[in-house]
């Protein structure tokens, strides 16, 4: 059982508020909604198991991108996420430990001649991504000479590399594996522009929450929970962040 200070910091509602971003294929952060209408993804399994370790429902809090949660981490909307680590949003959540090892890069559309993740950086080349998210910010420092055009969601993303009205995408890794056939004739570059992790999150101020979603954590990864809910989402090249990896 959570002691007093975990419960009352992580589900002073009485259920476990849990922030997921959309999106049109998952990643170890991204959930996607299905024809019936239910979210999945590996921080819905996760989130959902909290809520239950914690012996409260689980409210599932729908979201465009990491941008829109951690912009709305100070207004008491949400009480657990499953986020990209950067530097720029540990100013607005508290990071426990990391459950899943973390690389971004390019989705080039099939008329853009850029062959690598550094010739995107280049004046003329537009790259699209997700506002507000560590992947497009961490593009937008790496490819400063390139033109960088933000969306709001990814769906939108998806459609202006469709479209040609952008040459490359910024998103992780496993997402593009899923975006990829969603325009054909589009490459994913080789290397990475981030390396990070993707980790559990809770509003700042709330210490034991913290604490316990870091324990959680740990022992998810230990008892085979992450990487089951890598593999259920199709996403058995992810790989697990070590035991103990802080973000």
């Amino acid at each position: 059982m959570p002691d007093a200070a975990a419960l009352k910091e992580l589900a002073a509602t009485g259920k476990l508020r849990v922030a997921i971003a959309i999106a049109p294929t998952p990643s170890a952060q991204f959930a996607v909604k299905d024809e019936a209408g239910n979210y999945r993804g590996v921080a819905v399994i996760l989130g959902t198991a909290l809520a239950k370790k914690l012996g409260v429902p689980v409210q599932l809090l729908a979201h465009n991108g990491s941008g829109e949660i951690q912009n709305s981490a100070a207004d008491n909307k949400w009480d657990v996420a499953f986020l990209p680590v950067d530097e720029e949003r540990k100013k607005f959540v508290d990071f426990g430990n990391a459950y899943h090892l973390l690389q971004s890069t390019y989705l080039v559309g099939p008329a853009a001649k850029v062959a690598s993740v550094a010739a995107a950086n280049t004046a003329g080349v537009r790259i699209g991504g997700v506002a507000n998210t560590a992947t497009f910010r961490t593009s937008n420092k790496t490819a400063p000479n390139a033109a960088h055009v933000s969306y709001d969601k990814a769906d939108a993303a998806v459609a202006a590399l469709q479209a040609g009205d952008v040459d490359a995408l910024a998103f992780s890794r496993e997402s593009l594996t899923g975006l990829a056939p969603k325009v054909p004739g589009s490459r994913i570059l080789d290397g990475g522009f981030l390396n990070s992790t993707t980790s559990v999150a809770v509003p700042k101020g709330r210490p034991a929450a913290l604490a316990y979603v870091t324990e959680f954590i740990e022992e998810a990864k230990a008892s085979g929970l992450v990487r089951k809910a890598l593999d259920e989402m199709g996403l058995r090249s992810s790989q697990v962040a070590p035991a103990g990896m802080k973000s």
